[in-house]
């Protein structure tokens, strides 16, 4: 071969070698990639589902169903108590090599829980039936109906990722966010686009990404009974949920319950008008809710390993990146944040542009204490979480009422990122020296 022909071959020699030498590390992001990706379209048909009722429905009506889907956050912060949480932490870490026999469990009492959450809000529906017609909606009717199954979704998902296979997560995601576009467009279509048949939508959803992949689940063959093994496994599940499970009420004050303060103080309005600025601002926190999908039971793993560095390492790396990708967004925010609300809510809410600004801070505020409580409940340390969400909830109550008060709307943003604050500046008090200090002795 002449020699201009081989000095023009070795560079593409080198090239090759590089880009196939790289290969392994793109396939250590594939997993990050499926649950961005899964957490994106699972939120997304709910967003979906937002924007449309907020662009055809009144404020006062989006309103009440902002407050149905207020007491759904509150149900499934039981349920991922209760669930999914112990189910992550214990599937992930001291079951894992029992991971079948533990599951067919967790399934069972996961359709329990179910059918009694939904009894639970049904149950209140008939109360206010009788009592105070006035404050039922369709919407909480829709929740009623529908809750154990978007319940079901959600612990389908958290299953695939316990699996260390999100990208079945991420294709049951693609399923239900399929479903639901084409339901809400034909519900659009027919003129009955309301709160009670979004809840229906978002339902059929989940219940076609279950009968998709049910096969998927790591089910094995029945054999013996995980209960007659461990016989004391439910006083370990309750050692652990009850802190999670108190923390989920708690949870409540430090954004939820905003909402309740809006309804309570000022209207139904508003509610509408602080919920369709939060939709905005919740995608990237969504994001990293998917992240400690995945983070949660490495981070476990390697705690019940005893592998002390290598949590740490994990854990600082996925605080770094909050951080980084929050501050990111906060100047996002400020450069495209007019023209995305205009474009979404076609025009309806532009005077809230001041106030998007300002509650674009709050994922930066709650994503770094996120990060350590990922951390805290992968060391089956929920206390510290509970603890930090009472000091949030106190924030809330102590400054967050008369902000609301004084403020308006404005105070309920500002209330929003004192709580939040508070809660971060909480778990940095007692992850420090309960985590980080333990790890190096």
């Amino acid at each position: 071969m002449p020699r201009a022909s081989v000095k023009e071959t070795r560079p593409t020699n080198g090239q090759l070698r590089f880009a196939v030498a790289a290969l392994p590390e793109l396939s250590r992001l594939m997993p990050f990639a499926y649950s961005i990706a899964d957490q994106a379209l699972a939120v997304g048909g709910t967003f979906l589902a937002n924007v449309m009722l907020a662009r055809t429905q009144t404020k006062e009506e989006y309103g009440m169903f902002a407050l149905s889907y207020s007491v759904f956050t509150f149900v499934a912060g039981l349920h991922n108590s209760a669930i999914l949480e112990p189910c992550t932490v214990y599937g992930s870490g001291r079951y894992r090599n029992r991971f079948s026999e533990y599951l067919r469990l967790m399934v069972q009492v996961n359709a329990l829980v179910g059918l009694l959450l939904m009894s639970l809000v049904l149950s209140v529906c008939l109360a206010l039936y009788w009592i105070a017609p006035q404050y039922l909606s369709g919407a909480l009717l829709g929740l009623g109906v529908t809750v154990g199954v978007l319940l079901s979704g959600t612990f389908l998902r958290r299953v695939f990722y316990i699996q260390r296979q999100p990208a079945l997560a991420a294709q049951a995601s693609l399923i239900s966010f399929v479903t639901v576009a084409c339901g809400l467009w034909l519900a659009a279509k027919t003129q009955i686009l309301n709160g009670f048949s979004v809840f229906v939508i978002l339902a059929l959803g989940w219940i076609a990404a279950g009968l998709g992949l049910r096969k998927k689940l790591a089910l094995g063959h029945p054999g013996q009974s995980f209960q007659n093994s461990e016989p004391g496994y439910w006083s370990e599940h309750w050692k652990y949920s009850k802190w999670v499970l108190s923390t989920a009420f708690v949870f409540q004050f430090t954004t939820q319950g905003y909402y309740w303060l809006a309804a309570g103080i000022l209207s139904v309005k508003q509610v509408a008008e602080l919920r369709v600025m939060y939709l905005l601002v919740a995608p990237v926190d969504q994001i990293f809710i998917a992240l400690s999908y995945l983070i949660i039971p490495a981070l476990a793993a390697r705690y019940a390993s005893n592998r002390k560095e290598e949590f740490l390492s994990i854990s600082k790396r996925y605080g770094l990146a909050t951080v980084s990708a929050t501050t990111l967004f906060v100047l996002a925010v400020r450069v495209v944040g007019r023209p995305m609300m205009h474009w979404l809510y076609a025009g309806k809410f532009d005077d809230l542009m001041p106030l998007l600004y300002v509650l674009a801070f709050l994922p930066l505020l709650m994503g770094i204490g996120n990060a350590m409580s990922c951390a805290l409940n992968a060391a089956e340390k929920p206390r510290l979480v509970f603890h930090a969400y009472v000091c949030s909830g106190a924030a809330t109550v102590i400054g967050g009422i008369p902000l609301v008060i004084h403020f308006g709307l404005l105070g309920a943003v500002y209330g929003m990122l004192l709580s939040a604050t508070t809660y971060s500046a909480a778990l940095a008090v007692g992850f420090l020296p309960c985590v980080y200090g333990k790890a190096r002795t």
